[in-house]
């Protein structure tokens, strides 16, 4: 996970629309030149691409390839388990040149030595959102480009409630789910048991994850999951579960199948995902319309995590100098329209903001506008030790077996310890 105010650009933060990845590794590549690279391998770089997703780059690699007299072999693999692979494969030495992961890994990356810092100047950085491209700084350092960028959004079925039926505030889709609610067809279904989803509405109240230094920097010491807003926040998502709004299966790990389930079978006037369900729900036949989130209270909209998806370069690369030539090509501006035409992962590329390939696509509108609401998820290493202990309190609170405060301290208290033990100065 990752994903954290940025209409500056009005819509240019159509940065966002990163599609989960599957699993299986495929390879593809041009098979032009058997001849030896100085690594002694028949190829010059590695680029791991994500599944599913290497089409968008071919034309842009075999560019790279003309231009620059080398050989570049593209692999297959799920962003999210890049870095992990990395961890064996760069030592062993076949691992990537170049490859792609979320953003909230880019704090562990850098401490474990694991990626390069790349050289490259405003001139480059500018082009991208000012949210996207800090994403992959650390410590005024830049580890990557901005590749996409996802936040979660409404879906709602038309053939169940029309666009001007939507309701503009959480405890309006409450009262409306009331009467929705029967035991086979649901209002507003989400996955408030998660903090990557409940973070939406319990932030509104207060609730924050980790307060920032005078420098802008994430201070892990400054916890506010527990505050006075982040226990309002999970009683008012608890309302949902205790009052049969949600289905008592929609807790824990099968909840996200319980949703799609509901929704893809038209049984869930609405529910709150990513832009990864643009396809699956238009393949179920759902005549479904995207929007913003709502807002939680008048006025205060539902925020959401910004996640982004970067091109970075491994920290074993033999050819650091061309990987990163390579990673400022396939992330500037005309690569990344290529890209989105043939991905959907919409770029975070600002002078695309007004590109009738993205202003008319209905998903890319919607999360821009959600967009503007959404902050990063933190980039540090401490962020590893957040999730468990928060959803579990979450699923304690939301199943009525604790209350918010207590279950929120301990949740608190667990993440300060794991951050103590994994993270404390040695």
């Amino acid at each position: 996970m990752m994903g954290k105010g940025f209409l500056r650009a009005a819509l240019g933060m159509f940065a966002l629309s990163l599609v989960l990845a599957g699993c299986g590794p495929k390879e593809s590549g041009n098979e032009k030149s058997s001849s030896k690279s100085k690594s002694g391998k028949d190829y010059d770089l590695l680029v791991w691409e994500d599944i599913e997703k290497s089409e968008g780059i071919k034309d842009a690699i075999e560019q790279f390839e003309k231009e620059n007299n080398v050989k570049i072999k593209v692999v297959e693999k799920p962003y999210a388990q890049q870095l992990e692979n990395l961890r064996l494969d760069g030592p062993a030495g076949t691992g990537p040149d170049v490859f792609t992961m979320p953003g909230d890994q880019i704090g562990t990356a850098v401490t474990e030595g694991l990626v390069k810092e790349l050289n490259v100047g405003e001139d480059i950085q500018s082009i991208y959102t000012d949210v996207a491209m800090q994403s992959q700084i650390v410590n005024g350092k830049v580890y990557g480009l901005p590749k996409a960028v996802e936040t979660t959004i409404l879906f709602y079925n038309k053939d169940l409630i029309s666009e001007d039926e939507l309701p503009s505030t959480l405890e309006e889709w409450y009262e409306l789910s009331k009467k929705m609610t029967d035991g086979k067809k649901y209002g507003l279904l989400a996955l408030w048991d998660q903090i990557y989803y409940a973070q939406s509405v319990m932030s509104a109240y207060g609730s924050y994850i980790f307060g920032k230094d005078e420098n802008g920097n994430y201070n892990p010491e400054d916890i506010g999951l527990n505050n006075e807003g982040a226990v309002k926040g999970a009683e008012f998502i608890k309302k949902f579960y205790q009052d049969g709004l949600f289905p008592k299966g929609m807790i824990g790990e099968q909840a996200i199948n319980v949703l799609d389930s509901l929704f893809s079978e038209g049984k869930a006037a609405a529910v709150i995902s990513g832009p990864w369900n643009l396809e699956p729900y238009k393949a179920a036949g759902i005549n479904y319309g995207v929007a913003k989130l709502p807002e939680v209270t008048p006025g205060k909209n539902m925020s959401s995590f910004l996640g982004v998806k970067s091109y970075n370069v491994s920290a074993y690369s033999k050819n650091p100098e061309l990987a990163e030539k390579l990673v400022i090509f396939l992330a500037n501006a005309e690569n990344s329209k290529k890209r989105y035409e043939i991905t959907k992962e919409v770029p975070a590329v600002k002078a695309l903001a007004e590109d009738p390939a993205i202003t008319q696509n209905e998903g890319a509108r919607a999360v821009a506008q959600q967009s503007q609401f959404s902050e990063l998820t933190p980039n540090i290493p401490e962020m590893n030790e957040v999730w468990t202990p928060i959803d579990s309190a979450l699923q304690t609170i939301v199943t009525g077996k604790a209350d918010a405060k207590n279950a929120l301290d301990q949740a608190v208290q667990t993440i300060k310890n794991q951050i103590k033990a994994n993270h404390g100065k040695k």
